[in-house]
């Protein structure tokens, strides 16, 4: 068996100190079982970068590092990644920021990522590309001869074909993804809608045993919606909230990074309205709402606006509605441990996860695993988070929808212990069956059914077909001929 070779744009810390949770720890037991090597960017940024990669060895698996410059940090990463790729495929079209110098930044550092591994693969490596930053690593890996099996995982959610569109190279774009042997995607809308963009931006053909045709090979896209460790989370949870006590009112909780994919005024304006309303008088003073929402991309103008946006509500939330004794709304700009958290989600009545468009979104997750099965607390999840397709029994909101939002809060609030307790359930049986372990394993197992080479393409179906007509028409030539000689002499 050959080793799982790992691309994304972080790498894991050399040390192992930041592997607490996420991508790392659902990946690490098959990178130690198949003797890994992650790639990622260095974390320092150079001015005339090496095109080789530089090595670290764990105890568990290495980490390679390869680097980028300044400028192609800039252009590449907050350029073409977060500030075209990013808003479009989160259906923002309107906060799409395309420069010259963005699109060639984000070429060329995928072909230097694939030339820069081309050195340290072996023949049996199973390559697994992440995310959205790095779309064009299969097929620069293709110009370069590699058979490998190639995988790619895409964290964010898939737009629409006209949404993608407003990207001027998403034909380009497109053909990357087609250049793998398995594209995973968060959900089922996911699929649906790459499906659709392959077959208008490159013609592919869905064939009967659901892989894609485009140019002379087959790709095949499949949803795997990720998760967390669940029974791991519960537990950290447990211990977490054990060490804190329960806060004295219904704590309503939203954790998100502070972006504008996760409609966090829209969130705060519909707790707004839930105080507003005369039959929800009587929680003023026994319900407080914690968002703890720390920074991402500082100095961008879309970040920067719903910051000050999210500061003027919760001020005027508070000024509205507070008294001496009662703060309405707590508001953390910065992060918290993950183990903090988790303690708070347990002690919290409802969680407010209600993106405008996401992926999947691992609070929801993360709420659910930590709660106490006999008093658990209640989600209320957006129609739009991938997360959705799987925990039916949350309180599904359209997050435009402020009135809606409103009474779902109230609902969540007044719900009672065996409807909660039976929702919870339902949820949680589902996150502990189809934990990470769980994601990973699927994954990869279908990747290597779509590996080997007659799995992964047709060209050589192709060429046995045509080379089966050739024989077929040569023979019916010499047939023929025969035929006519034999007739000839027949003749004389």
């Amino acid at each position: 068996m050959g080793r799982l070779i790992v691309v994304s744009n972080r790498a894991p810390s050399v040390d192992g100190a930041g592997d607490a949770g996420g991508l790392v720890v659902a990946l690490r037991g098959s990178l130690e079982e198949m003797g890994g090597l992650w790639i990622g960017a260095n974390p320092q940024t150079y001015e005339q970068p090496s095109t080789e990669l530089t090595v670290h060895h764990r105890a568990d698996f290495d980490i390679a590092h390869f680097q980028i410059s300044d400028a192609d940090q800039e252009d590449y990463y907050l350029g073409y990644a977060n500030s075209v790729l990013w808003p479009i495929f989160h259906g923002r079209v309107d906060l799409m920021e395309m420069q010259t110098q963005f699109s060639p930044a984000y070429w060329r550092v995928n072909k230097r990522v694939a030339e820069s591994l081309v050195p340290h693969l072996k023949p049996d490596d199973t390559i697994w590309v992440q995310d959205y930053q790095l779309i064009p690593v299969a097929r620069e890996l293709r110009k370069l001869g590699v058979k490998n099996p190639i995988g790619f995982f895409l964290h964010i959610p898939v737009p629409d074909v006209q949404t993608l569109r407003a990207v001027p190279e998403w034909k380009k774009l497109t053909r990357g993804l087609c250049a793998y042997d398995l594209v995973g995607l968060q959900a089922a809308r996911d699929v649906s809608n790459l499906i659709d963009i392959c077959q208008r931006a490159v013609g592919a053909e869905l064939l009967p045993n659901g892989a894609m045709a485009v140019e002379g090979r087959q790709v095949r896209i499949a949803a795997f919606p990720i998760s967390i460790d669940t029974k791991g989370f519960r537990k950290m949870a447990q211990r977490a909230a054990a060490e804190r006590p329960a806060p004295p009112f219904a704590r309503l909780i939203g954790v998100d990074r502070l972006d504008y994919s996760k409609g966090l005024p829209q969130r705060f304006e519909a707790y707004e309205r839930f105080l507003e309303k005369p039959e929800n008088q009587h929680w003023h003073g026994r319900v407080q709402f914690l968002q703890v929402a720390p920074p991402t991309r500082a100095g961008v103008d879309a970040y920067d606006d719903i910051r000050h946006q999210l500061e003027a509500l919760a001020g005027r939330i508070n000024g509205a509605y507070g008294t001496v004794d009662w703060t309405p709304i707590q508001y953390i700009h910065r992060p918290l441990p993950r183990e903090e958290l988790a303690g708070l989600y347990r002690h919290s009545r409802v969680a407010l996860v209600t993106p405008l468009f996401d992926g999947m979104n691992l609070v929801a997750k993360e709420f659910v695993a930590a709660q106490d099965e006999d008093d658990p607390g209640v989600l209320i999840l957006s129609q739009f988070a991938g997360a959705a397709e799987e925990l039916k029994s949350a309180l599904l909101v359209n997050p435009h929808d402020i009135e809606q939002c409103a009474d779902s809060i109230a609902e969540a609030l007044n719900m009672s212990a065996a409807t909660r307790i039976r929702r919870h359930t339902l949820s949680y049986d589902h996150i502990a069956t189809n934990d990470i372990a769980a994601w990973t394993r699927t994954y990869l197992e279908n990747l290597a059914n779509s590996g080997g080479e007659q799995d992964r393409s047709i060209e050589t179906a192709i060429d046995r077909m045509l080379n089966m007509e050739r024989s077929m028409a040569q023979g019916l030539a010499e047939h023929r001929a025969d035929t006519f000689s034999q007739s000839t002499r027949s003749k004389l």
